[in-house]
């Protein structure tokens, strides 16, 4: 958990506003995270398998590329593009997300692993998360240690459900 708190700066307490992370390098963060465990939604219904690829355009927007399979690790592949845009740029810890425009929605990194192995995205109102790893699995006692501290942060655990992903 020690690692959690360094790379926030310490843990919220469930009345207070969600918090981001103080800085999100965004070269570092591009490229490819496997979701481990995420509130579902019914935009993801049925996915296993879901990956989030980040890559920056050329007018610093940065190409949102959401994949999925179907049902199980062979069912068919399924693919959203959308486009996030800096919020904050002070610590480009905040975006905004859409996919279906003009419909933004608030992407908070609010837990950041200082070698960027891991990530946790929530939204301002605790209803969106999502725990990231740039590998399809993540050891035990890391999820746990994350699960603790979206929970300091005021996550409902029951909400969340683990992703399935190929081993």
């Amino acid at each position: 958990m020690n690692q959690v708190v360094r790379a926030r700066g310490g843990v919220a307490v469930k009345s207070t506003p969600l918090e981001a992370v103080e800085h999100v390098d965004l070269e570092r963060y591009l490229g490819t995270w496997y979701e481990i465990a995420t509130i579902p939604q019914r935009f993801q219904r049925g996915c296993v398998a879901v990956t989030a690829e980040y890559s920056l355009l050329p007018n610093g927007d940065i190409l949102v590329v959401n994949t999925c399979r179907e049902g199980t690790l062979d069912g068919k592949i399924r693919s959203v593009r959308g486009r996030a845009r800096v919020v904050d740029k002070k610590t480009n810890a905040k975006l905004k997300v859409t996919f279906f425009w003009p419909f933004w929605g608030a992407y908070w990194v609010i837990g950041l692993d200082p070698d960027y192995q891991w990530a946790i995205v929530g939204h301002p109102n605790r209803k969106y998360l999502w725990i990231l790893s740039r590998s399809p699995q993540m050891d035990e006692s890391l999820y746990g240690e994350l699960l603790d501290f979206v929970a300091a942060c005021g996550y409902d655990l029951s909400k969340i459900k683990r992703t399935l992903q190929p081993v």
